[in-house]
């Protein structure tokens, strides 16, 4: 397949890299130092799950209309710069193109096509704080979209270097929860690139089972500054934690969602992870702006909507934006 990684940060930059691996035309859309250096360097990718260092010379440009169609459009940008990129991106797309956002949060693409009664009273309902004018759904258009939710750890860690961390685990499914030769055709290809990668009849329950982790480990992360497995060790950091998953838990199930897991099997999906420095702690000692509408926001609007109570989220969220409009030492 023709493959374009838009936005070859620390995800981004693996999935392509491995795709590349498997034999697919690879080419990646960055920015700033980390293009420069892909461009004059190449990509390199230290992989601590395969024990392994790689160059990649992979084409790569700020440009997505450079390299034309594709049969492929990976999406791995942060979530609030969605809007910017996802309307440079019609270059990329033909008529039968699959687009795979691989991005952290609530998807902005949640309420097209969903299968749950419990949810279809929101059907074509933008988030406020994912899309509050709704222009991503005008600049990618549903059908081309293929859900997926990604559990990989990675982090950028000089420009054009990335660490892959941890984990192998990519869930796909279709947006109307139906079977198809796409959805089967990528995850074929994503296992061939190395990636435990499963074809899912219901992508909105791995959202969640992804998502209600993110909305606990990412704050506490970002306000302690610990990394996965110490926040787990400590007994304070572990009951904050716990009492927001469940909040998270039952926010799924009012929408329809039964995610069928325990806040103690969540957090052990995550230690099997590893020891994972959270992105949102990465953005923090990085400097740059914290995905919190996408992780925490979008899910407390979302709660208001079916009238669940998140106080737990409710103090992580005002504390972890205090926290960020302070200065990194």
């Amino acid at each position: 397949m023709k493959v374009c990684v838009v936005g070859a940060g620390a995800i981004g930059a693996t999935l392509g890299a491995a795709l590349s691996t498997a034999g697919h035309e690879v080419s990646l859309i960055a920015r700033g130092a980390h293009l420069d250096a892909i461009q004059h360097r190449g990509l390199r990718i230290v992989d601590h799950v395969q024990g392994e260092e790689r160059v990649f010379e992979l084409p790569a440009s700020d440009d997505p209309s450079v390299f034309g169609p594709q049969d492929l459009v990976i999406v791995a940008v942060k979530a609030y710069s969605l809007a910017a990129i996802l309307s440079r991106i019609q270059p990329l797309l033909a008529l039968d193109t699959v687009v795979v956002p691989a991005i952290n949060g609530l998807p902005w693409w949640y309420f097209q096509g969903v299968p749950h009664a419990a949810a279809r009273a929101f059907e074509g309902r933008s988030v406020p704080a994912l899309d509050s004018s709704g222009g991503l759904f005008d600049s990618v258009p549903a059908h081309h979209i293929l859900g997926c939710v990604v559990h990989v750890a990675a982090e950028i860690r000089a420009p054009g270097v990335v660490h892959r961390t941890g984990g192998r685990l990519l869930m796909l499914g279709e947006l109307n929860a139906r079977a198809s030769s796409r959805l089967d055709r990528v995850s074929a290809a994503f296992c061939e690139a190395g990636f435990d990668a499963l074809a899912e009849e219901d992508i909105r329950r791995a959202v969640w089972i992804k998502l209600v982790g993110n909305f606990s480990f990412n704050p506490v992360a970002a306000l302690t500054g610990m990394l996965q497995d110490e926040i787990w060790a400590d007994a304070g950091a572990y009951g904050v934690v716990r009492q927001v998953l469940l909040e998270g838990i039952e926010v799924a199930s009012a929408l329809g969602v039964e995610l069928g897991i325990t806040p103690e099997q969540r957090i052990d999906m995550a230690r099997a992870v590893g020891n994972a420095r959270i992105s949102m702690l990465q953005d923090l000692e990085q400097g740059r702006p914290l995905e919190v509408d996408a992780v925490v926001t979008a899910v407390r609007q979302v709660a208001a909507w079916v009238n669940v109570p998140t106080p737990g989220a409710d103090m992580l969220e005002a504390l972890v934006r205090a926290r960020a409009r302070m200065p990194i030492e």
